[in-house]
């Protein structure tokens, strides 16, 4: 019996190693370490970020100050629950370089960029020792969400069917899908949404049944965008919304994009608003929900990059 006991905590601590979690601190006298329960239960994420760049906080959003310079950021949210791990977007991948080449038009260039170095997510985790991830959750299917898809060829990739039917549209355009991210064998898969209305969204998707990381519909930007919902092991609450808004003072103001982006990149400019508009009354409902926009630098960086795990 100790023997079986015994390997069965050999296997945990070496699966638990290989991800390389934050070293904890010292456990205090008359504590005990965490049980098989506890390491199973447990739900954290880090951001990983490819690249960044700045500019003036009035291309974010309406009404946004033309002498602020902002960071944005282009990353992937790596989310592991118990021992499962799952990518949230991948962030620029290791062939963005010619993607942009291939399918970025000249006239889009000045305002849709890019600043090197690029450091794909996959690098960053075999070098931090962690194995490639089986599950590609994607927010919506833009170049600087799928560019690392091919970095990943493993993985099944799940998006929301009317994400899928986009797909279809692929161009060269900022706001379409590339076909130079799209035409490797990805294995698509289809989020049903078959569970109940949550947070106020009508459907959404509970990934692990414990509704913990919980996908729902947020649809506009592109016609089949989504967000993920992640409750973290000490309770706090994080919401990725991916490209609603490009900063969070845009939802604290409720305001859109600026006129020129919403025309090239928000698929329904109308259905964008509502978004914006049912991410704020979530907001509302609980104040101390993280709303995390996926280019918004200064939020990201205040919760930390990967290596660091938030939980």
């Amino acid at each position: 019996m100790f023997q079986q006991l015994a390997a069965i905590v050999l296997v945990v601590t070496a699966l638990v190693a290989h991800a390389q979690p934050p070293t904890p601190a010292p456990a205090a006298p008359g504590t005990l370490p965490p049980t098989l329960s506890e390491v199973a239960n447990d739900v954290r994420f880090a951001i990983v970020k490819t690249s960044q760049l700045q500019t003036r906080e009035r291309m974010l959003f309406s009404g946004g100050r033309f002498s602020e310079k902002v960071d944005i950021v282009f990353s992937a949210v790596l989310v592991q629950h118990g021992q499962t791990s799952l990518l949230f977007d991948t962030g620029l991948g290791s062939q963005v370089a010619e993607q942009y080449a291939a399918d970025m038009p000249w006239w889009n260039r000045p305002f849709f960029r890019y600043d090197n170095p690029v450091t794909p997510v996959r690098r960053q985790l075999e070098q931090a020792g962690i194995p490639p991830v089986q599950r590609i959750v994607v927010s919506h299917a833009h170049w600087d969400h799928l560019s690392g898809l091919a970095d990943f060829p493993e993985a099944e990739v799940w998006l929301s069917s009317e994400e899928h039917h986009f797909l279809g549209e692929a161009g060269s355009s900022a706001g379409s899908p590339w076909p130079s991210q799209v035409a490797h064998g990805v294995r698509w898969k289809d989020i049903e949404f078959q569970h109940g209305p949550h947070e106020g969204f009508e459907r959404s998707q509970d990934l692990f049944g414990d509704g913990r990381v919980v996908l729902v519909p947020l649809y506009g930007h592109t016609p089949g965008s989504v967000g993920l919902f992640v409750t973290v092991t000490s309770g706090t609450r994080y919401f990725f919304v991916g490209d609603v808004v490009w900063n969070v003072r845009a939802l604290q103001e409720g305001r859109p994009k600026n006129w020129a982006a919403r025309r090239i990149v928000d698929h329904d400019v109308a259905l964008t608003q509502a978004a914006i508009e049912k991410i704020r009354a979530v907001m509302q409902r609980d104040p101390k929900l993280v709303v995390v926009p996926a280019h918004d630098g200064p939020v990201q960086s205040g919760l930390g990059y990967f290596p660091h795990w938030v939980r």
